[in-house]
């Protein structure tokens, strides 16, 4: 039986509480227990009665049985919700690294839901029923896309360098300019990740100017290792100069120390060819001589987070054999996403049909216009009275340190309202249902359209 919400004048309303156990006996409670652990609703409850007690001291009133439940459900309902929460990415960076990075290929999504399910061969050899080695399941592609001798997987490419720099260079000196030691994403900085691995940074050159004779004046006999970093999310330009990777592989060469080129962004095709800004081609950087290359899988790969090294052979294999590998390995479904899109890399006749990455970058602007038009009066319709939606000029940024000076033409839609700022037109769609995600620019908030392939991917609702 629920209390009535009046206490008699002069009764302490703290004593007129239920006991936890009293309000699991009510029918909504004993439902809740049915969809749910006993002890997650015996915590809910009790946030809900500790609430009340807060309201009562300051002068409320007590709720009834049934409300006090409610309130408890809702707690339960809020931490049941979805961790992390699927959004629309309407920013207009397409690899956008707080939002995830490259969404996955079909097939990638079916293969980690195949590994997901049941057993796989992850380090099984199903020829001889020995142990096998889990980056076997995918040398032979990384082997054929980029033209080097061997490869392996860790969990980020970070994780890549760090391997690289403490299985090569561990205890010794690493050669890198200046004007490569990057920050990379949550102020992570390379300096500090190849600290980490042991070795001791010899830096050369200056912020913007390096050359040859920098680097071969640093070699000696604790050099363990030269490093170029491709700066894929900044430019420095004007007054520059730096020592191209065949020159410093030259350099190398002629004093026994092997060079890791760490390139990051990891494009696995030539992206000028299908209308894009030109990155560096994991297979160009092997064939220029770099004894180590690596990159990340969920960039312009468009695959999985994964960071990838491919090379020379004894030097792949005294990566693996380092003990800070198993550390940094990836995991079974990582590698099943990450192998099914290397297979699509080397099978798929229309790799923007089937990489959800290179077809959003390589998305046409009448089918925006198309999109745009579409929705704008339905949007308007759904947000209420005052809201303004029109189809505006854009421009789009493939995102991820990827060509950080390049911009994509793009379309969007300039959601506006004269009573409300833009700030607060960017809040009410990240609190819609699915969250919606866009940007402001110059006064206005927008949602790019490069990512909207349908009037549907902007059917959201509103509280």
């Amino acid at each position: 039986m629920g209390h009535d919400a009046h206490v008699a004048g002069g009764t302490n309303p703290l004593r007129a509480i239920p006991s936890v156990e009293r309000l699991l006996r009510h029918p909504d409670a004993v439902a809740l227990v049915a969809r749910c652990r006993r002890e997650r609703v015996v915590e809910a409850l009790r946030m809900a009665l500790a609430d009340t007690r807060r309201a009562l001291a300051d002068g409320g009133v007590l709720p009834s049985d049934a409300a006090l439940v409610a309130a408890a459900t809702a707690f339960l309902d809020a931490g049941t919700a979805p961790r992390p929460t699927r959004v629309v990415n309407a920013t207009g960076v397409v690899l956008h690294t707080n939002l995830g990075r490259a969404l996955l290929a079909d097939d990638a999504i079916a293969a980690m839901a195949d590994a997901a399910r049941g057993a796989m061969n992850l380090e099984l050899d199903l020829i001889t029923g020995r142990r096998g080695d889990r980056d076997a399941l995918l040398a032979d592609d990384l082997c054929a896309l980029t033209g080097a001798e061997a490869g392996l997987v860790v969990n980020n490419n970070a994780a890549a360098v760090l391997l690289a720099i403490a299985a090569l260079a561990g205890g010794r000196e690493v050669v890198v300019s200046r004007g490569e030691l990057v920050e990379i994403g949550g102020s992570f900085r390379m300096p500090e990740v190849m600290a980490v691995s042991g070795a001791r940074l010899r830096e050369v050159g200056t912020t913007n100017r390096t050359h040859a004779d920098d680097y071969r004046k640093a070699i000696g006999l604790e050099t363990g290792l030269l490093v170029k970093i491709h700066t894929s999310n900044y430019r420095i330009v004007g007054f520059t100069a730096d020592v191209e990777l065949r020159d410093l592989v030259t350099i190398g060469r002629a004093h026994g120390v092997p060079v890791l080129d760490d390139l990051g962004s990891g494009a696995l095709v030539d992206l000028a060819i299908l209308g894009l800004p030109s990155e560096p081609v994991v297979r160009d950087r092997v064939g220029a001589g770099a004894d180590l290359v690596s990159f990340s899988g969920d960039k312009l790969l468009g695959g999985p987070q994964a960071g990838i090294v491919v090379g020379r052979r004894d030097l792949v294999e005294r990566l693996a054999a380092h003990p800070l590998r198993r550390a940094l390995r990836s995991d079974k479904i990582r590698l099943a996403a990450l192998a099914a899109t290397l297979r699509l890399y080397r099978n798929a006749p229309d790799l923007p049909a089937a990489l959800p990455t290179l077809r959003w970058l390589t998305r046409p602007l009448a089918e925006m216009d198309t999109v745009g038009r579409a929705v704008a009066p339905h949007l308007a319709a759904r947000l209420g009275e005052g809201y303004r939606v029109t189809v505006v000029d854009s421009e789009a940024e493939v995102g991820s340190g990827a060509a950080p000076t390049a911009t994509l033409p793009s379309r969007a839609l300039a959601v506006e309202h004269p009573d409300l700022s833009p700030d607060d037109v960017a809040a009410r769609f990240r609190q819609a249902t699915p969250p919606v995600i866009g940007r402001v620019h110059r006064g206005r908030f927008l949602l790019d359209l490069r990512g909207v392939f349908s009037p549907d991917d902007l059917a959201v609702t509103f509280a």
